[in-house]
């Protein structure tokens, strides 16, 4: 994966297409061939090598020795391109991650065959700087291969074209470099059985991997393999903007971010279960509660979610990670069926409500509300019955062109709550329908002018992975957000992705003033106040002055 500057983005997906079929092949035989891969929905990401030895970020954490690749990472080259030396993984189990994948109701994995420093995790014939001359001599690839075959479990190579460590990627012998490239596809394609899924990766350069002879390379060696959309994006333009697909490309690749609602073109969200693209030393991970929340955004958006792992420098995922995901597991266990071979709607999901739909059935996920009653814009579809998933019938009503859900809190699971309403008819002929936000946010600055990734929503969405941002060299800026209707605040907790902010006020607007509530000078991560309770609709964070680009993670107003 990668880091395009300081900031870390976060991509949306919002532009839809309509899907293209390979050169030699209609779209409906490539709607079956992506079939397993639009039922299964929820797969496992690997990013491993011999930097988990550091603990920092794989390949990006390399210094630059190639001033055509974009890596400039604190890891001195001797250091970071010697590290396969002590590299001994004695505890690595195929079997067991295997197994942790398919307990977690993972139906695919994906493995950092080879990231952007060139390492390979295969007995590689066309590189020597391969696993087996490390203290480990074993053939990762081969043995996660056996073992997902032995147990059923749909397997996938990530492959990074680009190789920062060798002097001919991009160069004058960059033709060379492509024979090599070449001659490694072969290996990793034609060696270990069937491979579902080649995920290419780009560095935001130039891409000279000569797509023309790599594509019938690939699918006269997996003909039923499905290819992502990066082994010809050659700009961070093309891999913010992603939607459009290419001859040869199945499905496109949000990163870090949710996808949005498109049930035109195939797409997967990839995200971390920590803060970076590999395993990290006390990192904050994830709770299952968020994977959930995270799976059910996706789905009800009609993608699926990659969610990635870093295996630790021993071998073993984990034991963190491997908890998290087995409480992953048990949710998926009892509510499986509305994340399993379902299309994404017809309500558009939000951070508070996503919904599934398959055959006669809506799945609607209650992500976030305190509320015992659910509204939702009605549908023009008859309703036999709604229930708690695997539980009781709940009531239903029906008036004004609202749906209303009462789903007792007594009932609802801690993680996601989903409630399959039992149609007269198909769920699939529903047009989509979007949810009225419950607030509007403006802001006076956004980084790029790409609201949809760095819009001031992102500081008010209850998800501390998205972020407001604004352009470098920014000093002053406002964010503000409008509750639409009157409300009490009593209480601000503001967290800043970078700490620049070096004095700001903040402020409600009455009538056509804007008014301070109180001054003050650093936010940091972690900024909380209460003062004297505010009734207004509109409230606002006056930034006067900072370091750089100010960049926030998250705003709660709270009573």
């Amino acid at each position: 994966m990668k880091k395009w500057s300081v900031l870390i983005l976060f991509i949306l997906g919002t532009v839809a297409s309509t899907v293209v079929a390979t050169p030699d092949e209609t779209p409906a035989q490539k709607d079956a061939r992506m079939a397993w891969w639009r039922d299964a929905r929820f797969g496992m990401f690997i990013h491993w090598g011999p930097v988990s030895l550091t603990g920092q970020e794989i390949s990006w954490s390399r210094a630059n020795s190639n001033t055509n690749c974009p890596n400039d990472g604190p890891t001195p080259v001797a250091i970071y391109d010697n590290l396969y030396k002590q590299f001994n993984p004695t505890n690595f189990n195929a079997d067991d991650w295997v197994s942790i994948a398919k307990n977690a109701g993972m139906k695919y994995m994906v493995l950092t065959a080879k990231h952007g420093d060139g390492f390979l995790l295969w007995d590689s014939k066309a590189d020597a700087y391969n696993i087996s001359t490390t203290p480990f001599k074993r053939d990762v690839c081969a043995e996660l291969a056996a073992a997902a075959h032995k147990q059923n479990e749909t397997l996938g190579w990530y492959f990074s074209p680009m190789d920062w460590r060798d002097p001919d990627c991009r160069s004058t012998n960059n033709d060379r470099f492509v024979q090599k490239n070449l001659a490694e596809l072969r290996e990793l394609l034609a060696n270990y059985g069937k491979i579902s899924v080649l995920w290419f990766d780009t560095d935001g350069r130039p891409t000279m991997w000569n797509p023309s002879a790599t594509y019938p390379l690939v699918r006269g060696l997996q003909p039923q393999i499905l290819i992502n959309n990066r082994l010809q994006m050659d700009s961070f333009e093309q891999w913010a903007h992603q939607g459009h697909l290419n001859p040869n490309e199945d499905f496109y690749t949000p990163e870090q971010s949710i996808g949005a609602y498109d049930n035109k073109t195939p797409w997967e969200t990839c995200m971390t279960i920590g803060t970076q693209w590999s395993w990290k030393p006390n990192d904050k991970i994830k709770s299952a509660a968020e994977v959930v929340h995270i799976l059910a955004q996706c789905v009800g958006g009609d993608g699926n979610l990659l969610f990635d792992v870093g295996p630790m420098p021993d071998g073993r995922i984990e034991p963190r990670q491997v908890d998290v995901l087995k409480q992953v597991g048990a949710w998926m266990d009892k509510n499986g069926e509305s994340i399993y071979g379902t299309r994404g709607g017809p309500w558009k999901p939000t951070k508070s409500i996503a919904s599934t739909r398959k055959g006669d059935v809506i799945y609607v996920h209650i992500l976030r509300s305190q509320s015992e009653t659910i509204e939702l814009p009605d549908i023009d579809c008859k309703i036999k019955s709604a229930r708690i998933l695997g539980g009781e019938k709940i009531k239903f009503t029906r008036a004004d062109g609202k749906l209303l859900l009462t789903v007792p809190l007594a009932l609802r699971d801690s993680d996601d709550t989903v409630v399959k309403l039992k149609l007269v008819g198909s769920a699939l002929d529903i047009p989509e329908i979007s949810l009225t936000p419950a607030i509007k946010a403006t802001a006076s600055d956004v980084f790029q002018k790409e609201d949809s990734l760095y819009g001031a929503a992102c500081a008010f969405d209850g998800d501390d992975q998205t972020r407001w941002a604004t352009d470098d060299g920014t000093k002053q800026a406002w964010i503000a957000v409008d509750f639409l209707k009157p409300k009490t605040v009593g209480h601000v907790h503001i967290s800043e992705a970078f700490s620049r902010v070096q004095k700001f006020e903040f402020q409600y607007r009455d009538g056509d003033d804007w008014k301070t509530i109180f001054s003050s000078t650093t936010l940091g991560d972690d900024f909380q106040k209460s003062f004297s309770s505010i009734t207004a609709q509109e409230f606002r964070l006056n930034i006067l002055d900072a370091t750089d680009g100010p960049t926030i993670n998250e705003i709660e107003l709270t009573p």
